[in-house]
């Protein structure tokens, strides 16, 4: 990794540059630099934290003056409880993971000694652009370098000195090994952001991890594809039959796990049937995890009757904004779905109000039946649909990808957590011996393919 303050154009070519050679490179050659990358960050530990806390620090200031949500605070704080030894885990979770490079996912015989091969190989150059988390720095230099892709990073002003800190143990970290250090190049300033949006023939993909403003604007600003979410808006559905047990358990993970990441619970949508046996002892749960509850008025009246008078207090009134909303703090949404005689409407009713407000992320369903969790997991149209499970699982150290570089809502390419597989595409190989696509033609003289599925070893 280099620090770098080069013209948009040097930085995107030393990129290209950097990416056709990783393609070359074995799989032990690259292993060898995450190596190299995992114990320069475990030795630099301290130093790094010390960085940390100095980004903390200003970061604190900004949230007491409003000039920062507090969400972002939560983000930047590599000194969480296991957070930086989740990061060097997820260093060595890339690395044991199988070669994404060169498989093979489909294979055919044309003809005689002419085959066909779909292979997995690297996108090439990646732009990340993203807000605080200062972890996502080794998460993408792991990624990237076993993917063989190059990376371009450019961080968030918040976390200044943890960038840096980290930038350089991993820029000394792989001088050491094969890997070129032009394969991930972390950008300093600001303005550098507009010119490699720009380069759309030499950066293949740019992926935003931040704010929906973030993602917005990326959007609107370049011609390469951009892979990535905007919010994180989960929604939970309890069905008139949710087992209480579970409901209140997958609700309250969903909610107070960790509330300001992307794949936490933001709206309860609760059938009316359920409004008296279940929904009491989940918004008991929640309160008492200090979760305020924003009510349409079918479930605050149910709550209004069961809950004592200080409980109460963290009822609010529901706007039509809230069910929009990505509070990414110890708020949520609820909203009554009203019970129908028509078979399986309720679950519709759900669905519905799901696809239209949604940010297509990830969203759960609470039931008894496989009839309705089928219904729903059809017909939520989001990344992650589950059955009785909570929202966070929506990871991909959870899903067994590794760590991620981020989170896809798209339907091109790569969709949920995007980890390694999500880093590569494919090409079409075909090996001959002179062969001639003239000589394939219908009437006398003419040859005819074979088109046969060959076994992949």
């Amino acid at each position: 990794m280099s620090l770098t303050e080069s013209s948009a154009i040097d930085i995107a070519k030393a990129a290209s540059w950097a990416s056709r050679h990783l393609a070359t490179l074995s799989e032990a050659d690259r292993n060898d630099a995450l190596t190299a990358l995992h114990d320069a960050l475990l030795l630099k530990k301290d130093a790094i934290l010390e960085a940390n806390a100095r980004d903390i620090q200003l970061a604190e200031q900004a949230v007491a003056h409003g000039s920062l949500n507090h969400s972002v605070l939560k983000r930047l704080d590599l000194s969480r409880p296991g957070k930086y030894d989740d990061m060097l885990q997820g260093i060595l979770g890339v690395k044991s993971l199988r070669d994404p490079i060169g498989n093979v996912t489909l294979r055919t015989l044309l003809d005689d000694g002419l085959t066909l091969d779909k292979v997995a190989c690297p996108i090439g150059v990646l732009l990340i652009i993203f807000e605080a988390r200062p972890e996502v720095i080794a998460n993408i230099a792991a990624l990237s370098i076993k993917s063989g892709n190059a990376a371009i990073l450019k961080g968030g002003k918040e976390s200044t000195e943890s960038f840096v800190a980290i930038a350089n143990v991993i820029s000394e970290a792989i001088s050491t090994t094969r890997v070129p250090q032009s394969s991930v190049q972390l950008v300093k300033t600001r303005a550098a952001v507009s010119d490699l949006l720009a380069q759309d023939l030499l950066i293949d993909l740019v992926i935003p991890r931040g704010s929906n403003d973030l993602v917005r604007y990326v959007k609107e600003h370049t011609k390469i594809p951009v892979l990535g979410h905007a919010d994180g808006l989960c929604s939970a559905y309890i069905h008139s039959d949710a087992d209480l047990e579970i409901a209140t358990k997958v609700i309250v993970d969903s909610k107070t796990d960790y509330p300001a990441a992307c794949n936490s619970l933001e709206t309860l949508l609760i059938h009316q049937d359920a409004l008296e046996r279940v929904l009491p002892d989940v918004a008991k749960a929640l309160v008492a995890k200090g979760v305020v509850l924003r009510c349409d008025a079918s479930s605050k009246a149910a709550l209004m009757e069961s809950l004592t008078f200080d409980e109460a207090k963290k009822l609010q009134d529901a706007q039509e904004s809230d069910f929009e909303t990505e509070f990414l703090d110890l708020t949520l949404a609820v909203k009554t779905i009203s019970s129908s005689d028509a078979p399986l409407a309720d679950v519709e009713a759900a669905i519905t109000h799901i696809n239209l407000h949604s940010s297509k992320h990830t969203d759960i369903v609470v039931t008894k039946s496989e009839t309705v969790a089928n219904l729903f997991m059809k017909g939520v149209d989001s990344a992650g649909v589950f059955w009785n499970a909570s929202s966070r699982f929506a990871d991909g150290m959870r899903y067994g990808f590794g760590t991620e570089v981020g989170i896809s809502t798209n339907k091109i390419h790569s969709r949920g957590p995007v980890g390694l597989d999500g880093l590569t595409i494919y090409k079409y190989l075909i090996r001959g011996s002179g062969h001639r696509a003239s000589d394939y033609f219908d009437g006398d003289g003419g040859k005819r393919y074979k088109h046969q599925n060959l076994e992949i070893s």
